[in-house]
């Protein structure tokens, strides 16, 4: 056997520390940052500082984070374009502009060439970094599938990662990109995503399981609804009507039995929160088509008018008959009661109270 085919059948070398680049220089408003700071399970604390058993050690690079600034701050991924500053994962955060249409100028842009001055295009970072990532994350809509600054009429033609590296994108360690969709990202979704990809860096877990939208299969395989304390509610025809009710919110604008996300059953910082949870309904924005499918927001979605009118064929119907069970069930029964006679149907085992010989 060769050597080349040596060590391609090989395992894969496990990494015991690596960096986090992570930019938010896309077209971005940090919210994602912002959201993962109140992660819980673990915190970003956690993963930074060693506390997670298994896990390589980690160096953050994150502007919002940082303590670095200007060029200090960038000497990190000036390192990693060289090849000098060893595994790292690169996580991208924000709308991927078309640079190709930007006229004169550029749309967003991290640090400056040393040679020429000129403002290094966030494109240029990811066409420089993603190749040689051993892992590549996009957290938040805007840095998956494009979200708000994607929508239609935008000047920017931006995009979200994949549609700019293409979907059949692999990084160094043979990974496609792993998007963890949300406006912003539900923080704990990300952490966990995150320790998900550290523990394969390590050699501690298989191939983390992704979509077909590259999102995690365990994340985002149920629906909002399924998840949704109202959902009961809608399977009864009872709908709220404003947005102080806590029954379905579906007649008044939530998605939720068609969007892909956890969150009534996650909540948002530690178990507390998420939208329907609340009472905020649900825009779909952990979707590939939020906002434009979407829109407009607060109106009743489509399909809700025809499945609503289904519902209240039945849903009435069932409603009453649970209520005559729930009556009846908050009645205690008829033999509890002080009387003079035992009449709980209490036979004894033996005559007269005792076992025979």
């Amino acid at each position: 056997m060769s050597a080349t085919s040596a060590e391609q059948d090989s395992p894969p070398r496990a990494i015991d520390e690596l960096h986090i680049l992570w930019t938010s220089e896309g077209m971005s408003c940090d919210g994602d940052t912002v959201s993962v700071t109140n992660a819980k399970l673990p915190s970003l604390e956690d993963v930074v500082l060693g506390t997670v058993p298994g896990l390589p050690k980690v160096h953050l690079h994150n502007k919002v984070l940082a303590y670095e600034t200007g060029e200090d701050f960038m000497t990190a991924f000036r390192k990693a374009e060289r090849d000098e500053l060893g595994p790292f994962v690169f996580v991208v955060e924000g709308s991927i502009p078309n640079e190709r249409i930007n006229g004169d100028g550029y749309w967003t842009a991290m640090g400056n060439d040393p040679e020429t001055g000129e403002p290094i295009t966030v494109n240029e970072w990811i066409d420089r970094l993603a190749p040689k990532a051993w892992a590549v994350v996009a957290i938040g809509t805007c840095a998956t599938y494009g979200g708000i600054h994607a929508m239609a009429g935008n000047p920017t033609g931006s995009m979200g990662l994949a549609d700019y590296l293409g979907w059949d994108f692999r990084s160094a360690g043979g990974l496609p990109i792993v998007n963890v969709p949300g406006c912003p990202v539900q923080p704990d979704n990300f952490m966990e995503t995150l320790l998900w990809v550290l523990h394969q860096a390590a050699g501690l877990a298989p191939t983390i399981p992704l979509d077909d939208q590259l999102r995690p299969t365990w994340l985002f395989g149920k629906t909002v609804h399924e998840g949704c304390d109202r959902a009961a509610y809608y399977e009864q025809a009872d709908f709220a009507a404003d947005y102080n009710s806590p029954k379905c919110q579906v007649k008044i604008g939530c998605w939720g039995p068609v969007v892909n996300c956890n969150v009534t059953k996650r909540g948002w910082m530690d178990g507390i929160g998420g939208c329907p949870n609340v009472g905020g309904i649900c825009i779909g924005c952990t979707m590939p088509g939020f906002p434009d499918k979407f829109m407009p927001f607060m109106d009743e979605p489509p399909g809700a008018t025809l499945s609503s009118t289904l519902l209240r064929a039945y849903g009435p119907f069932i409603r009453t008959m649970r209520g005559i069970t729930n009556h009846t069930a908050n009645k205690e029964p008829k033999w509890r009661r002080k009387e003079p006679a035992l009449t709980s149907g209490y036979e004894p085992r033996w005559p007269n109270g005792r076992a025979q010989s």
